[in-house]
């Protein structure tokens, strides 16, 4: 077989045990990101104040980003810039309040007693503070940022009064400011994470034997090689990872379909790290015929188009850059090298998970562009991204390479996590 021409990832010791079921090191990080980046996130979605209402079972998308994930009671939680200095506080039941004291996270820890209202409580404390704006977790763009419940609502804007409910706003730019912005230590424990989604999908291929290995197959190795590694799946378990060795069939499970000779195999893989972080990675092959030593010329005149166009879209990933423009760049190759159409968006921001908040890379072709490809990119986002080509199989279906890779964006432009992916994987035939 002939690899990718990283062999480096071949060696890489199997680390992700022992790494992996470490202490996590989200307390640490979250902790620094409330301190570091939350105050300008505020600032840049122009808003006083952020509120945070929490609770037992089906709680807010992000309790966990901000400490609330243990409530048992209805609390919340505050986070504002006054007078020039940012202050993070929560309204919490006693009991969780003494135990959330000594996690040290936040600023003050203010305990509501088990028959008073947390939120009664933290509307007074707004009245008081009078501030402009206050964004809560209401949005129709965003579900990480659609976190208040409908009675919260009722319950917040009641406390609240007509006057300054009327101060209510979406919290949607402020989650956006924040979670598009990954630390540094954050990058580099998806990078690990990377280098290990990788690695495994060139072992799945190295277990593949034509005319007996199925597509489920596929994906069975790479689900026990997680189970191994006490890592979980980066998207949904029934489509992660997706092995498709036929036409098109987008984001689903993987056949029971038996790998041929002349089969394009792509495998779309991620797993999740510490329950916290995700990777999103594609790996191609092609299975040789018998007689074959190389892949054919129309098969790798698609494959280095797909890399022509992810070229094109990693060199035009740099801060201030809409993400309409980075599918733009994308796809002009597509175009240029003869490409069918196709409906997906080039990339999209990955960390917490795989289709994260920030800036699309899509809409170019669109008639209407989502407001998340008018986003610009900035030092600090991740991506995960696509080069494209596309054609027609002989049963008239489409077949799609994507040599989907992760990047972070530096000030100088985007960096991949790991190297690329240079050639397709070749698999002889038995």
């Amino acid at each position: 077989m002939k690899y990718f021409g990283i062999f480096w990832l071949l060696f890489t010791p199997l680390f992700a045990s022992a790494q992996f079921s470490d202490p996590s090191p989200w307390p640490e990080i979250r902790k620094k990101r409330i301190a570091t980046l939350l105050p300008s996130a505020l600032k840049e979605a122009n808003v006083d104040a952020w509120l945070v209402i929490c609770r037992e079972n089906n709680n807010d998308p992000l309790a966990d980003h901000v400490g609330c994930e243990n409530a048992g009671q209805t609390a919340a939680f505050l986070f504002y810039n006054h007078e020039g200095q940012f202050h993070s506080m929560a309204f919490s039941p006693v009991g969780e309040a003494t135990a959330f004291k000594d996690v040290d996270l936040l600023n003050e820890v203010v305990p509501v007693e088990r028959s008073a209202s947390a939120i009664q409580i933290a509307a007074d404390y707004l009245k008081n503070k009078d501030f402009k704006s206050i964004a809560i977790n209401m949005s129709t763009k965003n579900a990480q940022a659609d976190g208040i419940s409908f009675t919260q609502y009722q319950q917040l804007s009641s406390a609240l009064g007509d006057e300054y409910s009327k101060k209510l706003t979406s919290a949607e730019e402020v989650i956006y400011q924040w979670l598009s912005i990954k630390l540094p230590e954050e990058i580099e424990i998806m990078r690990q994470a990377a280098k290990l989604t990788a690695q495994w999908q060139i072992e799945a291929y190295q277990q593949v034997t034509p005319g007996v290995t199925t597509d489920a197959d596929v994906a069975r190795f790479l689900k026990a090689k997680m189970r191994e590694a006490g890592v979980t799946d980066g998207w949904a378990a029934a489509q992660n990872p997706n092995v498709n060795s036929g036409t098109d069939r987008g984001h689903s499970h993987p056949m029971e379909k038996i790998i041929q000779p002349g089969d394009v195999i792509q495998t779309d893989f991620g797993i999740r790290v510490y329950d916290r972080w995700v990777t999103d990675i594609q790996r191609f092959a092609y299975v040789l015929k018998p007689g074959e030593t190389k892949a054919p010329e129309d098969i790798q005149g698609y494959w280095e188009n797909a890399k022509q166009g992810q070229k094109a879209a990693f060199l035009a990933m740099k801060p201030g850059v809409k993400g309409v423009d980075v599918d733009a760049a994308q796809r002009k190759i597509m175009e240029d090298t003869g490409s069918i159409p196709l409906m997906w968006s080039t990339g999209h921001p990955v960390g917490y998970v795989a289709h994260d908040t920030g800036p699309n890379l899509g809409g170019s072709r669109a008639t209407s562009v989502r407001p998340a490809a008018q986003k610009v990119l900035a030092t600090g986002m991740t991506f995960a991204f696509d080069g494209f080509y596309s054609w027609l199989l002989d049963n008239g279906q489409p077949k799609t390479i994507s040599v989907e890779e992760m990047v972070e964006i530096t000030e100088d432009g985007a960096e991949y996590l790991i190297p690329p992916q240079q050639e397709l994987i070749l698999i002889k035939s038995q």
